[in-house]
């Protein structure tokens, strides 16, 4: 069975090299007992890599079992694993099977298995070098004979150094490595989820199917999904449910996502090490640079014509076409601008133009310095003079928190 085939049986989306990797050794090794460790982030979609290695196996017939090793507390955790006898412990009123005992023959799965307690990692050891194990309250050697698919989103190697989990289990569990990537490294992936996710919802819920306007596609490219594919689908049912609007915008996409994890694809001029919780500084950044655009587009166009051979400036017919070909430009500017920075509800800066009817084709057009700091430190000195100094009330003007205003009127030495 190629790979293909193997997406469509176990309804994987996804054409990126990593994730296909990932698909071929889990096909591979499926043919053998060997155990097998998956590695990658929570909601990567690790537990679709034990089914496949089951049902493409020799075992495929038998039990399949699959353990959320974090979800169990750890009192209880030897039981449910390896099973009990009559009064063990308090409560014990009757002997029971641990899922080792009944998956005999088949495969378990072992999710979030760097969760398990040391002395359960030593009970799981004994049974992957001899199969053998013994139930809680028993003296008794039981046998078994069970693949294990193992799972865990804990950076292992840094749990041994920690003493956190046995080492000797680590390279036992570890024989076959498969990792799944995160979504943020499967770009060409996420729209085809989300569309997927989509169109399941909407047949879910009786009503039109969703679809993002290209510069939704964008953003949800760039965002960096920290909950990777299960925090994509409950976005795209979210959307599903509330929106009335089945052609989503990004202003309206920008509602579900937290703008601190939409990956920064300003200019090299910024440092992507400032702190990544001034998000009303990237606005500000992304508006005065779609500014800038604007005042050149402007200068080329009243430059043009200017010297173009086919006005003459003394018609008052082709003034007032220049002046509307200006205004027109300013307007659309001025909108798209203002739209944006309504939308995520930040600081608006007052921006003054030049009135169109005072432009010459004697005087110089000078550009504004669009220094960062320069832009920072006046618009806080306003927003403090504004306020006679009452930082409370400026820092809620510029739409950031007193504690930052404090750090930056020091940082500028504004205290005066």
């Amino acid at each position: 069975m190629d790979i293909q085939q193997i997406k469509q049986r176990f309804s994987i989306i996804g054409n990126s090299v990593t994730l296909n990797r990932a698909i071929e050794v889990a096909s591979q090794v499926a043919l053998t007992d060997l155990s097998v460790l998956i590695s990658g982030e929570s909601g990567t979609g690790k537990e679709v890599m034990p089914q496949i290695i089951h049902q493409l196996g020799a075992r495929k017939h038998n039990k399949y079992i699959a353990v959320n090793c974090g979800a169990i507390p750890e009192g209880t955790i030897d039981s449910e694993l390896f099973g009990h006898e009559k009064g063990a412990f308090t409560g014990a009123h009757e002997s029971r099977k641990g899922y080792f005992e009944v998956a005999d023959g088949g495969t378990i799965f072992l999710d979030e298995v760097g969760e398990l307690p040391l002395p359960t990692q030593s009970r799981l050891l004994r049974i992957l070098e001899t199969g053998e194990f013994i139930k809680v309250g028993s003296s008794k050697v039981l046998k078994t004979n069970v693949r294990i698919v193992a799972a865990t989103n804990v950076n292992i190697p840094e749990a041994i150094s920690k003493g956190k989990f046995r080492e000797d289990l680590y390279y036992r569990l570890n024989t076959v490595p498969i990792f799944l990537p995160p979504l943020r490294d499967r770009k060409e992936d996420i729209h085809l989820l989300f569309r997927k996710f989509s169109t399941d919802f909407a047949a879910k819920y009786r009503m039109p199917v969703i679809a993002l306007e290209p510069e939704a596609i964008e953003l949800i490219t760039r965002f960096e999904w920290p909950g990777n594919i299960r925090q994509l689908k409950n976005v795209a049912e979210q959307i599903s449910v509330i929106e009335n609007n089945r052609s989503i915008s990004a202003n309206v996409l920008l509602k579900y996502l937290p703008i601190t994890k939409i990956k920064n694809t300003l200019p090299a001029i910024f440092d992507s090490n400032e702190s990544s919780g001034l998000t009303e500084r990237d606005i500000l950044y992304k508006v005065l640079f779609d500014l800038k655009n604007d005042v050149t587009e402007l200068k080329k166009l009243v430059f043009g014509i200017i010297n173009s051979q086919d006005y003459n400036l003394n018609d008052n017919e082709n003034k007032n076409s220049i002046v509307q070909s200006i205004q027109n430009l300013y307007s659309n500017s001025k909108l798209n601008i203002d739209e944006s920075i309504e939308q995520d509800h930040v600081y608006k800066p007052q921006i003054i133009r030049t009135p169109t009817e005072n432009i010459t084709q004697h005087e110089e057009v000078v550009e504004e310095s669009l220094s960062l700091a320069d832009k920072e430190k006046e618009y806080i000195i306003k927003a403090l003079d504004k306020y006679n100094g009452k930082r409370k009330n400026a820092a809620a003007e510029l739409g950031i928190s007193e504690r930052t205003l404090y750090r930056k009127i020091k940082e500028y030495n504004l205290d005066n």
